[in-house]
């Protein structure tokens, strides 16, 4: 059993950040291109529908199949 301590130190995840590298950056903007939907292409990137938002606002391209 785990006691109120050890329950709060696993729940407790520090958020990992991995930069955007250039090929990722060029599949974003291919998929933008294609209005791909979101869902879709954070499951091929390994990435949240909110980072890839992100990214493309700060990109200023637009992203997802209805804009």
């Amino acid at each position: 059993m785990m006691d109120a301590q050890q329950m709060a130190k696993k729940a407790k995840k520090k958020p990992v950040r991995r930069l955007f590298s250039k090929d990722e950056l060029k599949t974003l903007k291919a998929h933008s291109k294609a209005r791909t939907p979101v869902a879709k292409i954070a499951k091929q990137m390994k990435r949240t529908e909110g980072s890839l938002r992100q990214k493309a606002n700060k990109l200023g391209i637009g992203l997802g199949h209805m804009r």
